[in-house]
């Protein structure tokens, strides 16, 4: 059997893993299609090392660009692609402009598509991610579901019979790297002379907190006025709209850095008193980490996080600065996400839906 995995984005990176792991172990031929989505080094060619996953098979090399120019690319090129390879099955990851350009490639040439990560809603129409996944969900042939949310979610649009739930590769592969650095101290504290439990580490990057001028500068200004120092991994996104605004990312208490390999994100936020966030995957990492976070949006898809008191959602300056200070959450037991065994169910599901598509 051949799959053909198609990433772009440094979540994406992080997903694929324990997935090409898997599928080597059970001998399922796996072609990894980069979209280039993601083109800078440090979010992207450097995590297929990290993360051990070698080389892609195919490096579109897209890009930056508005979603309409980006994902018009993605679509021309990734025909050429799939039908040199005329996979069993394309597998699309998450809910960037790679994943939705990926299906509709795949589903116009009559390939199977399975979508890892699906169900998950923010009921947030304006944040492009949402168009993404429900899009992807309804076009995919078989939704491979993270947790019982995202599976109920499916069956509430009618596509129970197209979900499985699997658990999330996430939870797979860090919980390897967490048990790998756990022992050793964040590069980040001889680099910055930072003791632990002394700082917090802050992403910030989505449209709805960059864009405008007014937003960032309340962000940056929480940031800033926060009680111990905050380290932002500046996603080049939210470097160029500064630069834009005339904003500066080095203020106060917070501190720009450059962002970091995997490995080092995740020692970084063990390290730490707390992350403050606008990424979906940091949010559960912290949550998996049990690393308390502040969650710089109106809405989650990781629900469990905030239900569970791991993850609050803050936007004013006075929100933000409330959560990032609030006592440790009470600890919890509660396994919303998996076993850390997500990748081996979703090859071996892949296998035999692709058997019994044979057989009928």
């Amino acid at each position: 059997m051949k799959i053909i995995s198609v990433v772009g984005a440094r979540p994406q990176f992080v997903k694929l893993a324990p997935i090409h792991k898997a599928a080597l172990a059970a001998g399922v031929e796996h072609v990894i299609v980069h979209t280039g989505q993601h083109y800078d080094p440090m979010l992207s060619d450097v995590f297929f090392e990290d993360l051990g996953i070698g080389a892609p098979d195919v490096h579109l090399g897209v890009g930056s660009g508005s979603h309409g120019v980006q994902t018009g690319a993605m679509l021309a090129a990734l025909d050429a692609v799939f039908d040199e390879h005329r996979p069993d099955w394309v597998l699309v990851y998450g809910d960037t402009n790679s994943t939705v350009a990926a299906a509709l490639s795949a589903v116009k040439m009559h390939i199977p598509v399975a979508h890892l990560e699906a169900g998950l809603r923010s009921f947030n129409r304006r944040m492009p991610e949402e168009h993404n996944r429900v899009m992807t969900d309804h076009a995919a042939d078989l939704l491979l579901a993270p947790t019982q949310v995202a599976v109920d979610h499916l069956g509430d649009e009618g596509l129970a019979e197209r979900t499985v739930l699997v658990g999330d590769v996430m939870t797979d592969v860090l919980f390897k790297v967490r048990d790998e650095v756990g022992a050793r101290p964040s590069p980040l504290l001889a680099e910055l002379g930072l003791e632990p439990g002394g700082y917090y580490v802050a992403t910030i990057h989505r449209a709805e907190n960059t864009d405008n001028p007014a937003r960032l500068e309340e962000v940056v200004s929480a940031l800033s006025g926060l009680d111990k120092p905050v380290v932002l991994l500046a996603h080049p996104r939210v470097v160029a709209k500064a630069a834009a605004h005339g904003i500066s990312l080095t203020q106060g208490s917070l501190a720009a850095h450059q962002s970091l390999a995997y490995a080092d994100l995740i020692a970084a936020a063990l390290s730490s008193a707390g992350v403050v966030t606008d990424s979906g995957g940091l949010q559960k990492e912290a949550f998996l980490l049990r690393v308390p976070c502040t969650t710089v949006r109106t809405e989650t898809e990781w629900v469990e996080t905030v239900q569970l008191g791991w993850n609050v959602l803050a936007n004013t300056a006075e929100e933000i600065s409330a959560s990032v200070t609030r006592p440790r959450p009470t600890e919890t037991v509660e396994a919303p996400y998996g076993d850390g065994q997500a990748a081996t169910r979703v090859i071996r599901e892949l296998i035999r839906v692709a058997s019994d598509r044979n057989l009928a």
